[in-house]
């Protein structure tokens, strides 16, 4: 099974889901062993597969660290963290998350965008 270690150490990710945001972006940066990448990709995309179907979903995209790096970034846009609340709050995620490599390490954590003046919009 999967270990899960939270990004910030003040809030979780539960904590987060309850934050009633719309819309809401998962980012989940995962540290995968060199022998383990097919398995994980393997997991990943039954994952992915299984959440597009969800309410809310907006988009995912994985993403792997270049130069030889086995860390990847997944980046997921919801409408809100109530849809995803709901998405991941069943038997069948908790079932889902055996399937990885046992020592792969997530860290999830949601966001929502930012304004910054001349720069990026919200």
């Amino acid at each position: 099974m999967i270990k899960l270690i939270e990004m910030d150490e003040k809030v979780t990710l539960f904590e987060q889901m309850d934050s009633q945001v719309a819309p809401v972006i998962l980012i989940n940066k995962f540290n995968v062993k060199e022998e383990q990448v097919q398995e994980f990709l393997e997991a990943w995309a039954d994952d992915a597969k299984y959440f597009k179907q969800q309410s809310g979903f907006i988009s995912a995209q994985l993403h792997r660290g270049i130069g030889g790096s086995c860390v990847f970034l997944n980046y997921a846009i919801w409408e809100s963290s109530e849809h995803l609340k709901r998405a991941f709050n069943t038997p069948e995620v908790k079932s889902r998350l055996d399937r990885y490599p046992s020592t792969v390490v997530a860290s999830p954590h949601l966001f929502k965008k930012v304004a910054v003046p001349g720069i990026c919009v919200d």
